[in-house]
């Protein structure tokens, strides 16, 4: 009887056909490469807010996306195009993970939903990220009537929308400046995108004036699309490094944020890759976040976006918009109380508004604060990457003589030629030895913890010889560091103990980088302390071969680096750290002599006579 036939037989045949497909399952999943376990994580979904359209958005951030996925290959990133309200709507309804947007939009979306920026975009051609968007108010060149913003009172104005930042809100404040408001003008046109309307419209004369984004006009004169001597600017002001037709101040440019729910972990990457980015082929880039405070401060002014709760009707207004009514409101007592207690529940319901921004802006201050230390701590890294490359060759020296002394004694031992005096000076070297590669270990261990900034006050001379001996002992064949300590006895400073051993650590390295091609007894760093006035002077001299002064202006610009595999970074955040504990840091070429000196200053304490 065949045992394959039959209802058992054909019971058996499944199982081991089931049998063999998990097997092919199984050997399918193990045989599946790691780059599409990669493909199963959440992907990064950044909002981009593409006010031309989504095809021009798309051939301007594709690059940003290349980017971000080469330094993070594990992660997808997927950008998605929105108008001003589908962002919002998009950061409320959590779609994203993080938002790239103009200057006012980030105001309004940090006071209402908290969200945070992390970098900010870097344009060409504008003195600094902080000062990179304007208006200007256009006219054409034979109106001799129109010069000024003033005179437009009584004119046809044209903008492109009342949420436009650069297209209307930034004018609006100049306008008030000048004593004028969009009431005073005849006629006030939203013509919407592309920005190109509002310069015909000026030019056919539809409209006596326009707002536009500063730069237009000079881009369109570029390619043709126009005369620039047709057209003149109202108002004009002159920035230094910006050369396009002005009418207002110059505001941040536009940052990238995290939301709330945004993982900090993804949120450092992503800051991490943009700061690392290198500029696109028409200069663009990104760097650290710009304050965005002067934002705020429009907006506060013209009381819109997050401060529209400001925004009462003043008596004048009315006056002048509905006068017969006010005259008859005001002859009837009854209507006057009840607009008097209206009024009075505005303002506790407003104020109560006013300290919820507050609270939900100093919540928002509270993360830049956990990101700023998170970047601290990355940045100490950095340098101790850099120094401690040769750590392993500074550990083997106690480590062999440990080991030296422990083979000698059991050799002495194996041969019975000991003595106590032997047994008790091998045990003291090893012991020495031991203490030495702790030691090293334990410096390194202090300096490159994760913690909260703690302020505290200690002798400023200690301070340069621990990182001076940190130094020494990380770096082999390390330059001889002599210290002229010329300050009053118990001189002290109330500092971040780490964050100034970070300074010291980087000009101490850069130092040193600078005489790598002298002798090694011609390589001495000059350390020198001293009281000026009511600071600290703190000098560090090289013998290197210098810088020149070209270079010298941009040493503490980030991302400006001399060196073939340097970031451009240490003195950037060098600078920030001397300056937030209210010092200055500056680099001086030696006098009759190659090399350079960097110097920084720490407030004095008031009790050191």
């Amino acid at each position: 009887m065949n045992p394959w036939k039959g209802p058992h037989g054909r019971c058996i045949g499944a199982r081991i056909r089931l049998r063999a497909l998990l097997l092919v399952m199984l050997v399918a999943v193990l045989a599946r490469p790691p780059a599409a376990y990669a493909q199963t994580a959440p992907p990064v979904r950044i909002g981009v807010l593409a006010f031309l359209g989504a095809e021009v958005a798309e051939s301007i951030w594709s690059p940003l996306v290349t980017h971000l996925e080469a330094s993070m290959p594990e992660r997808r990133v997927v950008l998605t195009y929105y108008d001003v309200d589908g962002l919002r709507q998009a950061v409320q309804r959590r779609a994203v993970d993080f938002i790239i947007t103009n200057s006012g939009q980030y105001a309004a979306l940090e006071s209402e939903f908290g969200v945070s920026r992390i970098a900010t975009l870097e344009s060409p051609g504008v003195p600094s990220p902080s000062q990179a968007i304007g208006s200007a108010v256009i006219a054409r060149a034979d109106r001799r009537d129109l010069n000024a913003l003033s005179d437009l009172r009584g004119k046809r104005v044209a903008a492109v929308g009342e949420d436009a930042f650069g297209g209307f809100q930034v004018a609006w404040r100049e306008f008030r400046r000048q004593g004028v408001e969009p009431e005073d003008f005849a006629r006030l046109d939203f013509l919407g995108f592309p920005m190109q309307r509002i310069v015909t419209a000026v030019a056919s004369g539809q409209a006596d004036a326009g707002v536009v984004r500063a730069c237009l006009l000079e881009e369109l004169a570029r390619d043709g699309a126009l005369r620039l001597a047709d057209f003149k600017v109202l108002s004009p002001r002159r920035v230094e490094g910006f050369a396009c037709g002005l009418s207002s101040e110059l505001y941040p440019d536009w940052p990238i944020a995290t939301l709330p729910h945004t993982d900090l972990r993804l949120a450092k990457a992503v800051a991490t890759a943009l700061l690392s980015m290198p500029a696109s082929s028409k200069g663009y880039a990104w760097t650290v976040p710009a304050d965005y405070r002067t934002v705020h401060d429009l907006f506060r002014d013209l009381q819109i976006g997050p401060y529209a709760y400001l925004r009462e009707t003043t008596l004048q207004a009315l006056a002048r918009r509905y006068w017969p009514f006010l005259l008859f409101f005001f002859a009837v007592l009854a209507g006057w109380i009840v607009h008097t207690v209206r009024v009075e529940q505005q303002v506790h319901a407003r104020t109560a508004a006013l300290r919820e921004a507050l609270a939900q802006r100093d919540a928002a201050e509270a993360g830049m604060r956990a990101h700023q230390e998170q970047f601290d701590h990355l940045s100490r890294l950095s340098i101790l990457g850099e120094l401690s490359g040769t750590l392993a060759h500074e550990l083997n020296q106690p480590l062999a003589a440990i080991a030296n002394y422990a083979q000698s004694l059991v050799r002495r031992l194996d041969s019975g030629r000991y003595t106590p005096e032997n047994l008790a000076e091998a045990s003291r070297e090893i012991a020495a030895q031991a203490e030495r590669a702790g030691g090293i270990v334990h410096r390194i261990r202090a300096f490159a913890r994760k913690r909260v900034a703690v302020r505290e006050r200690r002798p400023l001379a200690d301070l340069v010889r621990e990182a001076a001996a940190l130094f020494g002992g990380m770096l082999p064949n390390a330059p001889r560091i002599g210290i002229a300590d010329r300050l009053p006895p118990g001189a002290q400073v109330e500092a971040d103990t780490l964050q100034i051993e970070q300074v010291l650590l980087n000009l101490l390295k850069n130092a040193a980088d600078a005489m790598q091609d002298l002798p090694p007894d011609a390589r001495v760093i000059d350390v020198a302390l001293e009281r000026e006035a009511r600071n600290y002077r703190i000098a560090v001299r090289d013998h290197g071969a210098g810088l020149a002064p070209a270079s010298t202006r941009h040493l503490f610009e980030p991302f400006f680096t001399t060196k073939p595999d340097g970031m451009g970074l240490g003195l950037s955040i060098c600078k920030t750290i001397v300056e937030a504990h209210g010092g200055r840091l500056w680099a001086e070429a030696n006098a009759g002599a190659p090399g350079m000196t960097f110097i920084f200053t720490l407030p004095a304490d008031d009790l050191i006579p």
